[in-house]
């Protein structure tokens, strides 16, 4: 409240300057400026991705309709639209001013899922939706864009003239109350923001299985081999110059998720055991948001088996995959 009502009171005053002070003339341009810092410091919602295909329901009737049933399994609707990228990762966020509900799906994760795992991580997503997990509500996710966005537009610039260095003195400080604040109010949500990691799990087990969600937790464990392999054959790509590397990058990629989920499949158990065990003495976790992967891997674990609510075989599972892989392709 304190982040949004400091834009507000500079609206206001900016208005109140323009309105009631033409009588010296200065005081209109002073409202000016705070009207323009007021609209730069603005919320923001947020915007579709760019770089990669975004799918709606008629682009991909099958995934659309795995999607709702996820959804209702784990207590809440399906999503908008459904951006595709090549990441090793998936989330999911609002957009534009009504809050549309967005699926980010990176391949490179999705492709080295076995199926009921899809579904887990399908469940997990759709359950930050479904828990109110606070750093995604409107009030909470605005405040730290705004923040994020109020140190980024008072960083130092590099000084080549007298008003850059003026710029870094006088934006020194604000920069420090605004980073301050983002700290804090991180901090203050980090726990929430964890809670919500642990019910969405509980959401990937009942739409995928407890089974299908552990399996899940541990892929994200290897998730850096994939990033390793998929620089790999990039670069390889790019080697080849000419038609005949043309070709070649065209051929690379039709077999490129095929050759990425072999790459997964030869990882022995013993190798992912040894990984379990070395996640647990370093702490490993998604990022600073999630807790750690062996805790939440015990959650599951210790909560009586969940039977998959949502079913997921081979021909839904190629219609899926042919409605992703071909607008990715395109």
């Amino acid at each position: 409240m304190l982040v949004h009502g400091f834009t507000a009171a500079l609206l206001v005053a900016g208005l109140l300057l323009i309105v009631l002070g033409w009588e010296t003339g200065i005081e209109p341009v002073e409202g000016l400026v705070l009207l323009a810092v007021a609209v730069a410091l603005r919320p923001r919602p947020g915007r579709l991705p760019d770089g990669g295909p975004v799918l709606r329901r008629p682009d991909a009737p099958e995934l659309f309709a795995l999607i709702d049933e996820v959804a209702a399994v784990t207590g809440t609707t399906g999503v908008h639209a459904v951006a595709v990228s090549g990441d090793v990762n998936a989330a999911v966020t609002t957009y534009g001013i009504r809050r549309r509900r967005l699926l980010i799906l990176g391949l490179g994760l999705w492709e080295v899922l076995e199926p009921q795992e899809r579904v887990a991580l399908l469940g997990h997503e759709l359950g930050h939706f479904a828990n109110g997990d606070l750093r995604h509500g409107a009030l909470t996710h605005g405040a730290l864009r705004s923040l994020a966005l109020w140190v980024t537009a008072l960083a130092p610039s590099r000084a080549t003239t007298v008003w850059d260095t003026l710029f870094n003195i006088v934006g020194h400080l604000p920069r420090c109350a605004a980073y301050g604040l983002l700290l804090l109010l991180d901090r203050l949500t980090l726990r929430a923001s964890q809670r919500a990691e642990y019910q969405a799990d509980l959401g990937a087990a009942r739409a995928g299985s407890t089974a299908g969600a552990v399996g899940l937790m541990d892929r994200l464990l290897v998730s850096g081999s994939v990033e390793v392999e998929l620089r790999r054959e990039s670069v390889a790509a790019q080697m080849t110059g000419g038609r005949a590397g043309h070709a070649a990058r065209e051929a690379a990629e039709q077999g490129l998720w095929e050759r990425i989920a072999a790459h997964l499949a030869s990882v022995p158990e013993h190798e992912y055991e040894r990984l379990r065990r070395v996640a647990a003495l370093r702490g490993h976790s998604v990022d600073d948001t999630h807790p750690p992967t062996h805790l939440r891997r015990q959650c599951l674990e210790r909560r009586a088996p969940e039977r998959a609510r949502v079913g997921y075989d081979g021909r839904r599972a190629a219609a899926v995959a042919r409605e992703v892989i071909r607008h990715h392709a395109g």
